[in-house]
């Protein structure tokens, strides 16, 4: 803990080290407590000073142990996808909560897969599809899914492409290629935005999945909200995460394109960070 400290601060170190040590170890808080840790077995005194050489290094404990929690599962995650936020599980739980039991649900840029396999254990009945563009997160994916035992179909699709409603359509059972919810959490973070971040963020995880032109801060919001009008049916729903710069912008976007109802949340620590809107039903014709 001495060595994370300088880097995290103490609360975050100790934090970290009864992670690595119940996770790693099998020692509990209590273990810690009585100083039974104290006892490790050569062996693994050297497996433990590996892991404070890489956690010294910056590397996030995710990456080292391989794995995160997120809505009460253990989700295994390695430098291919972003580690789950916190944050994410509110938006989790607002899609769940708007949802059917028998919801067709996409979720767009899945990573590890912790929103789509979230929400196919949430809603045991319903469709989901859990797409990206990089085959190497989607591997990561369907390894949770398969641990997990969550239901979901994963796709390799592109979502600037403008076909994606067309591949993700096909993946329904039925006869209607459209969704109820999508869901996603895309690149958000301008790349003028790097130089203030945690070195454990800029130095480990994807790129591709942070960082976005600062030139076209809403190039993914746009591409999709466009997009999903055709993947959507009447009175379906289109959920973001958001950069909270742009929470206020991503709203306007999704009014400007015809969505109604459009709201914007803050997360637990009081930011703008997740914005839905409903694509509307066609007017009854008049008797």
């Amino acid at each position: 803990m001495r060595r994370l400290a300088p880097l995290c601060g103490e609360g975050e170190a100790r934090a970290v080290v009864r992670l690595v040590a119940e996770r790693a170890f099998g020692f509990s808080a209590l273990d810690l407590a009585m100083g039974r840790a104290d006892a490790l077995s050569p062996a693994y005194r050297a497996r433990f000073d590996a892991i404070a050489e890489r956690l010294a290094a910056s590397e996030p404990v995710q990456y080292v142990l391989g794995e995160a929690q997120f809505c009460g599962h253990w989700f295994a995650v390695e430098p291919s996808v972003l580690i789950p936020r916190p944050e994410t599980e509110q938006l989790v739980a607002w899609v769940a909560s708007e949802a059917q039991p028998n919801s067709r649900i996409a979720d767009l840029g899945t990573g590890s897969g912790c929103i789509a396999a979230s929400l196919a254990l949430a809603l045991p009945g319903a469709q989901v599809v859990g797409a990206d563009v990089s085959e190497a997160a989607l591997r990561v994916a369907q390894r949770n899914g398969q641990r997990l035992g969550a239901k979901v179909q994963w796709l390799l699709a592109d979502v600037l492409r403008h076909d994606w409603p067309t591949a993700l359509g096909h993946a329904l059972s039925g006869d209607n290629p459209r969704f109820d919810a999508v869901v996603s959490n895309p690149p958000y973070v301008c790349r003028s935005e790097a130089a203030e971040m945690s070195p454990r963020v800029v130095d480990h995880e994807p790129h591709a999945a942070l960082f976005v032109p600062d030139a076209d801060a809403l190039l993914f919001y746009r591409a999709i909200a466009q997009r999903a009008r055709q993947a959507l049916r009447p009175g379906a729903r289109l959920y973001f995460e958001v950069n909270a710069a742009f929470a206020q912008q991503v709203a306007h976007l999704l009014a400007s394109l015809g969505y109604d109802a459009v709201e914007v949340r803050r997360d637990f620590t009081g930011r703008q960070r997740m914005v839905r809107g409903v694509w509307p039903c066609p007017p009854f014709p008049l008797s």
